[in-house]
């Protein structure tokens, strides 16, 4: 007897009649030059950089600056694939590599990555082990695998993640030292352009890389780039002023494609749950908060729950302070306000709160990672100065991102 409640094979999977092609709105899609939007003097330089290597040269290291969803990722992995690509048709055997130093973020994770990276692509039957050995022993399979190459560029993407510059040495001097006969070339990716006034002097000065600044997009350049991609979706799905919302929206936000890309990509999972054959400008706006507490909570995953409380705290006392007549000059507050309100919030759920000190020490790095500002502001007469912090995201959204704090 059929079940009148089964569901068929079509049904069951049935992802509706909104994409025809996902791939094209998803972050890490690197695409044809002929998708990339406002970035042709970065690419140039970049392929600049990397254009001795295209000849069997050394290539040059670049250091590449801006903020985030400013294209610098994209631009560097496009062009290190067409050099890539352009050296072999020369007979040059170059290969290329890309690390994501916020996962990665010591000298042993990078290390590990580059070699499983090029054991990949040159050599996947080789056995490498993945845990028990340290970063000396990675580094020995690298250049085993870069014998019979001539170049070799690797991309270190949020570069300033890094918890040790050790690694930038060690790929600095890896010809020098005897270590490989291959040329090595870094691209070196980060959000902070205070960055290299951190490196160390000696690794500084081996480096010998130059520089480059990304400019945010503006609305236009933000248009075209979601203009370039619209064919993610099907014919008609997209109703009238869709692409400018998504890039007018986006642009608010200091010029960020990542941003604009990801708005508009849950714009089309948010038709898709409704069952709805178009894409709405209300998708749209319900997208940008979806998409924002996404990232948030992407940024802050694997922090402590201390962070999480402190980040609450913040949220809180801006959330309570705002109101339609309120500026973003009342929106600073004081280490010691903070604290008091995180020492409630974690007495209140049972735990034992951190000291200030502490305290003071997640706000900073809170304040490096860009999710607040901290700034020192003079007391008054006999008071001295203070260090005051604020929240650079809406605390509804770092409220939403916090809320299912784990133990």
């Amino acid at each position: 007897m059929t079940q009148s409640n089964q569901i068929d094979d079509d049904e069951l999977f049935d992802t509706g009649d909104i994409y025809a092609n996902r791939e094209l709105v998803t972050v890490g899609y690197v695409p044809d030059e002929n998708r990339i939007v406002g970035r042709q003097e970065e690419m140039r330089k970049v392929g600049q950089a990397l254009g001795p290597g295209v000849e069997g040269g050394p290539p040059k290291n670049l250091i590449i600056y801006g903020k985030t969803g400013a294209g610098k990722s994209l631009v560097a992995k496009h062009v290190a694939q067409r050099a890539e690509r352009r050296a072999r048709d020369n007979g040059i055997h170059f290969v290329t590599c890309y690390v994501d130093c916020s996962n990665a973020d010591t000298e042993t994770r990078v290390a590990r990555e580059m070699a499983f990276s090029i054991r990949d692509e040159l050599s996947p039957s080789m056995e490498i082990p993945m845990n028990g050995i340290g970063a000396a022993e990675y580094y020995r399979y690298l250049w085993s695998l870069l014998d019979d190459q001539d170049v070799f560029v690797v991309i270190l993407d949020e570069v300033d993640k890094l918890q040790e510059d050790d690694v930038l040495m060690q790929l600095s001097r890896a010809q020098e030292s005897g270590k490989t006969d291959a040329h090595v070339g870094v691209l070196s990716v980060s959000n902070k352009i205070e960055y290299r006034d951190r490196l160390n002097k000696r690794i500084d000065s081996s480096l010998q890389d130059r520089e480059h600044v990304f400019d945010p997009y503006d609305a236009d350049e933000l248009r075209s780039i979601l203009n370039n991609r619209q064919d993610a979706f099907k014919d008609g799905v997209l109703e009238d002023g869709v692409i400018e919302l998504t890039a007018a929206l986006s642009a608010q936000e200091h010029g960020d494609a990542r941003k604009a890309i990801d708005i508009l990509q849950e714009a089309g999972e948010l038709a898709v749950q409704e069952n709805a054959t178009t894409i709405t400008e209300t998708h749209v706006r319900a997208a940008k908060e979806r998409a924002e507490i996404n990232r948030f909570k992407e940024l802050i995953s694997g922090t402590t729950t201390h962070v999480k409380y402190t980040l609450r705290a913040l949220a809180l006392l801006t959330q309570d302070t705002r109101t339609d007549d309120t500026t973003a000059a009342e929106d600073w507050f004081r280490t010691n306000e903070i604290y008091a309100f995180y020492r409630d919030i974690v007495e209140h759920e049972g735990h034992n709160p951190l000291k200030k000190d502490s305290v003071y020490r997640i706000l900073d790095e809170q304040s490096f990672l860009g999710i607040t500002e901290s700034r020192h502001t003079g007391g008054g007469k006999g008071q001295g100065s203070y260090l005051e912090h604020t929240l650079l995201t809406d605390p509804g959204i770092v409220l939403e991102a916090v809320a299912d704090i784990q133990d």
